[in-house]
């Protein structure tokens, strides 16, 4: 399945040929840096991969754990996700990582705003949130930029790589996001 296109992108189920690339991107400790996973072993990454596959075939459907794809050159140079976390209150979170050699260049916006759009529109949620390390300005810049509004500082709340860690809490409504769209 294909969620979600935009300018640049293709926002597309992982399949196991994908390995490689996610691998790449997953084991490397700079990419990793915030996460709370990772960098990752290749056991680790074919797990990822099979679960990413597994929840394709959820029914609803609640998981969206997605390729980035640059269209033109067919290369996958991320993840991304969008996760429905309270179906009846009609609300998800999103994330998404880069392989660093593809920073700098608008795709992690481009690809938010692509969830964005995905989960408003296909998923009709009316609350869309993420979190992000404090220390990872340009993931917190890259929140702002799709209009999603900083919402609090969740204080130690994650053990992560041996300590606790804080996050940023953002979130956007749907009808804030259509007023954005016009």
């Amino acid at each position: 399945m294909e969620a979600v296109r935009t300018e640049r992108l293709a926002l597309r189920d992982l399949k196991e040929s994908d390995w490689e690339a996610v691998h790449s991107y997953a084991s490397d400790p700079e990419v990793v840096r915030y996460m709370d996973w990772g960098p990752n072993t290749k056991e680790d990454t074919e797990n990822f991969i099979q679960r990413a596959i597994a929840n394709q075939r959820e029914q609803p459907r609640r998981n969206y754990t997605l390729a980035i794809v640059l269209k033109v050159e067919d290369t996958l140079i991320g993840g991304c996700g969008i996760h429905v976390s309270n179906p009846d209150n009609r609300e998800g979170w999103l994330g998404y990582c880069l392989n660093r050699h593809f920073w700098r260049r608008g795709y992690a916006t481009e690809t938010g705003g692509g969830l964005l759009e995905f989960g408003f529109t296909q998923l009709n949620l009316h609350r869309i949130f993420a979190t992000c390390d404090p220390a990872n300005v340009a993931s917190a810049r890259v929140l702002e930029k799709i209009g999603m509004q900083r919402e609090g500082h969740l204080r130690q709340h994650k053990w992560v790589k041996g300590a606790w860690r804080d996050s940023f809490l953002y979130a956007i409504l749907d009808y804030e996001w259509k007023r954005l769209k016009v």
